[in-house]
């Protein structure tokens, strides 16, 4: 995979595979793999996280001291504080969200998954998201790993990403794509 390869030759990949192959030497891969879920979810849940992590204006230092008091709170392991505090001293937490998604990937194709994420428009039930993860499964031939977000702008249908293949199903996209269509007609 070309995308994997442009992943790894950058910044998020390399700090992404030294991140996993140290969890994996100190059998930590389980925990640090919750931290990095939950710390995604503080960035995508509060404007002053993604400011700590993305603003140049803080020192590496405020950074990694606000990093360890953030993770601290979360009873993040200590690896992974570790490495956020590595990040900020190199003044490289801007990387944060991209490195997360480089470890995820990793981590799943370490244990023969891929990871797809999949917006829609409602919250899918466990029923929906099992038939999703058989039919993903049966189309790349290996363990799909879904993570979902809500996203009522598409109004219905799914859009999944698995590496860089997207598919679109989306009413939003459907609607745009007919107005297109109608616009060279007429």
């Amino acid at each position: 995979m070309a995308d994997n390869d442009a992943m790894m030759a950058g910044v998020a990949g390399r700090y992404a595979s030294a991140l996993l192959d140290t969890a994996n030497e100190a059998n930590q891969l389980a925990e640090v793999e919750r931290d990095m879920k939950a710390i995604s979810a503080m960035i995508d849940d509060s404007e002053d996280m993604r400011r700590l992590v993305r603003s140049p204006v803080f020192s590496a230092e405020d950074q990694s001291k606000a990093i360890e008091a953030v993770l601290g709170k979360a009873d993040a392991a200590q690896l992974t504080t570790n490495f956020f505090k590595l990040l900020a001293r190199n003044r490289r937490l801007f990387a944060t969200q991209d490195i997360i998604r480089a470890f995820k990937a990793l981590a799943a194709n370490a244990r023969g998954e891929v990871q797809a994420e999949v917006a829609s428009a409602v919250a899918l039930n466990d029923a929906q998201l099992n038939e999703l993860r058989d039919t993903l499964k049966a189309s790349v031939g290996k363990d799909v790993m879904l993570e979902t977000k809500v996203d009522p702008s598409l109004l219905g249908g799914l859009v999944v990403k698995i590496g860089s293949r997207m598919i679109d199903s989306s009413l939003k996209t459907k609607i745009a794509t007919l107005k297109t269509r109608m616009k060279e007609v007429g």
